[in-house]
């Protein structure tokens, strides 16, 4: 077994793994280059469905192309901002909710996701999810934008109601260069 707490985004999808089983419903709210995608796709299986959204259709392109590689059937892709998504979950339908903040790697730097629809997104999530599920926010701080989605996002989080939800943050603290962070929210049961 490799050492889950060298790469943060390993960590984060390796706990979000946890929540999930075969056939559920899941939410890759930024697909981006689609690694989240896949994983969440393999995790559920063929009876499972993944709704996967990303406002670039660069990132769509590159989701859509890395699960046809991996013959994955069971993603829906939306070119649209995860704000929306409670057009498409069922509310309470979920198992797991996965974003990984800030820019398209490799892709235009000032593309970002920004406070207020993250936080906006967050909530929807958490309509999205059913009790005794989590939605993960992979947050990244090396970039000015970054920094204030990052504060906004942990101070929302601190108010959540405590008798409805867990919230955990970890971040490495030994680490240089703006290592990604992670908050965990879980629905009680």
């Amino acid at each position: 077994m490799s050492n889950l707490i060298t790469k943060t985004t390993e960590l984060a999808m390796q706990i979000t793994l946890f929540y999930v089983e075969q056939g559920d419903t899941v939410i890759d709210a930024t697909c981006g280059t689609g690694h989240d995608t896949l994983a969440l796709a393999e995790a559920v299986g063929d009876g499972g469905r993944v709704y996967a959204f990303d406002i670039q259709k660069e990132a769509i392109s590159l989701t859509s192309e890395l699960l046809k590689n991996n013959g994955c059937t069971n993603v829906e892709l939306f070119n649209e901002s995860f704000v929306y998504m409670g057009e498409h979950v069922p509310e309470g339908s979920a198992s797991a909710a996965v974003f990984n903040l800030g820019y398209l790697p490799g892709g235009d730097h000032s593309i970002t996701t920004e406070a207020g629809a993250t936080i906006e997104g967050l909530r929807a999530a958490l309509k999205a999810i059913r009790t005794g599920g989590i939605v993960t926010v992979v947050l990244y701080d090396g970039h000015e934008e970054g920094r204030r989605e990052k504060e906004r996002v942990l101070r929302w989080a601190e108010k959540l109601d405590t008798k409805t939800y867990h919230a955990v943050f970890a971040n490495m603290l030994n680490q240089n260069n703006y290592p990604p962070e992670i908050l965990w929210i879980t629905k009680k049961r």
